[in-house]
């Protein structure tokens, strides 16, 4: 029973940011599907940098993205919540803000990205493309869990800045639970 809540709290966890899934409608997510707005293209399975970005741009996009992952590590609800879209189009951002507070009250987790690529850009979006590894502790019960997968972050520009407007995740299946 435990590892079955766990892993439910793990699954809310990945959601953390991805995308609430009321929050956008079906007819939205084909939307984003069909216009490519966001997904895992790979060509022989190499990820493929965007061409388009202004050096200053891809300095400041990747800059957001590496604090979005260090806010959410160092467990700083306030400073996570800053790399947030206050109008995201995947999740409601008090809802984030509070199901956020709990994970960090009951686990030890963080978040290890690698392969970061800005795979889309344009003047008001970009999408972000990395490997993601969750390694998680409940600090209840001590069981862990680490899954890892591909995740794109999709970024907007709101008030000059680059936040975090939806997260799409898709699990490599190479998770484990244990205690």
């Amino acid at each position: 029973m435990l590892k079955k809540s766990f892993l439910a709290v793990f699954t809310l966890l990945m959601l953390t940011a991805c995308g609430n899934k009321d929050e956008m409608s079906a007819e939205d997510q084909q939307k984003i599907i069909d216009d490519g707005t966001a997904g895992f293209e790979m060509n022989g399975g190499k990820i493929t940098k965007a061409e388009n970005i202004p050096a200053d741009e891809e300095k400041a996009i990747m800059a957001a993205f590496n604090e979005y992952i260090a806010a959410f590590n160092s467990k700083e609800i306030e400073r996570y919540m800053q790399t947030l879209s206050k109008n995201p189009k995947g999740f409601n951002y008090e809802e984030e803000k509070e199901f956020t507070t709990d994970v960090f009250k009951q686990n030890d987790v963080k978040r290890e990205a690698k392969n970061a690529t800005i795979v889309k850009y344009n003047a008001n979006e970009a999408q972000v493309y990395s490997n993601i590894t969750v390694h998680l502790v409940q600090t209840k019960t001590n069981i862990t869990h680490e899954s890892a997968g591909q995740q794109v972050t999709v970024f907007v520009k709101e008030d000059g800045l680059w936040k975090v407007t939806s997260v799409f995740y898709m699990d490599d299946t190479q998770s484990s639970t244990s205690k």
